[in-house]
């Protein structure tokens, strides 16, 4: 019979310390947690107890029943202790964790659709014939003007056509999803830069080099909105300046990056993750400088180097905000706003607990703010 006998003894000495716990917590402390009808009478299990009536107390039941154990089906033989021990947590704690653990999916969005959407400006620029492919490599002084079938990458390039990213995002309409790449990917560089500034505070590392890194960050971030919004053909000083700024900004950013990744390893695999993100760095510095030295030259084949050098950086650049995913899964739920109101942690973490275990209920303010 799959079930198990439950009885509501008077004297619990003749039975194991364990069976006799969870036998007094069952008739003693259980209520309406574990029903017992019939041999418990009216009053429930609490009305049994040394000295009462029980199974060889030599008494018998007020209502003159017999003494008999009562079956529970499918319980277990050891039931388990009232829930009221060891209470759940609240709900709103346990979404919270969930929404910050979320955190992760940022820097890959970042990378995927920053990566996604420059390559399909790309293809659209080459389409509509404003820009050469890549791989070409031959460019003339001039073209004729004869027509060149929709559709097909053009067959005589010139200077002009060079495939820098700018450059691909001039004319409409790639133009208008160059500017929407830029301001959102932007807005999401500064949330990448500001989570971060608050994990490192909340792991008190409260230094220049992380604020620092939060002025690049958001510096970049300006400059990219600059580059997105004023095409090269249109307003090419302005255009010039935003680049100046976010170039040189992003690969600072990542520097401090690396400094602090190393500064924080406390594992391997943290330490691995600095490897990975200084060998990005190098790729980085390396490629923004040939592309600015190729870039000064006017003779075609240093220009199309220099494209070539600005297309590994940047996604180089994209590859390496995409290595946050890795830190953003220990965010915890007041990170956000630590970085936001630029201040050391409330001291509502637990001693010695991870991250996400924080008392949600020291801070109601950062719930509210969230």
């Amino acid at each position: 019979m799959a079930g198990v006998v439950v009885l509501c003894w008077g004297w619990l000495g003749n039975h194991s310390p364990r069976r006799a716990l969870r036998a007094a917590v069952s008739c003693a402390g259980a209520g309406p947690a574990w029903p017992v009808p019939g041999p418990c009478g009216a009053g429930g299990c609490g009305a049994v107890g040394p000295g009462r009536a029980g199974p060889g107390s030599g008494q018998v039941p007020s209502d003159g029943s017999e003494w008999r154990p009562w079956v529970v089906a499918g319980a277990h033989p050891f039931p388990p202790l009232p829930s009221s021990l060891s209470p759940p947590p609240p709900p709103h704690v346990l979404y919270l964790d969930s929404l910050m653990t979320a955190w992760i999916i940022l820097p890959i969005s970042l990378s995927t659709f920053s990566i996604t959407g420059i390559w399909i400006v790309y293809a659209m620029a080459v389409m509509n014939h404003h820009v050469c492919p890549v791989e070409n490599w031959s460019y003339n002084e001039s073209c004729s003007s004869s027509p060149v079938k929709h559709g097909y990458p053009k067959s005589c390039c010139t200077l002009e056509d060079v495939p820098l990213i700018s450059k691909c995002g001039t004319y409409p309409p790639e133009s208008c999803l160059f500017s929407l790449i830029g301001n959102i990917g932007a807005f999401m560089v500064v949330l990448i830069c500001f989570l971060r500034y608050g994990q490192l505070i909340e792991q008190r590392h409260r230094s220049w080099v992380n604020t620092t890194a939060l002025i690049a960050g958001c510096t970049n971030a300006a400059g990219l909105v600059v580059v997105g919004n004023f095409q090269v053909d249109n307003a090419k000083s302005l255009h010039y300046i935003g680049a100046g700024i976010a170039f040189p900004a992003g690969l600072l950013f990542v520097c401090l990056q690396c400094i602090l990744t190393y500064h924080t390893a406390v594992s391997a695999l943290d330490s691995w993750m600095a490897h990975l993100r200084v060998s990005l760095t190098g790729v980085a510095f390396i490629s923004l400088v040939l592309s600015g030295v190729f870039f000064i030259h006017e003779s075609p084949l240093l220009q199309h180097l220099a494209a070539v050098c600005e297309w590994v950086f940047v996604i180089d650049m994209l590859v390496f905000y995409g290595t946050f995913a890795y830190d953003f899964g220990a965010v915890s739920t007041d990170t956000l706003v630590t970085a936001l109101q630029r201040a050391s942690t409330r001291g509502c973490k637990s001693p010695g607990g991870s991250s996400t275990s924080t008392h949600l209920n020291c801070a109601p303010e950062s719930i509210a703010v969230i």
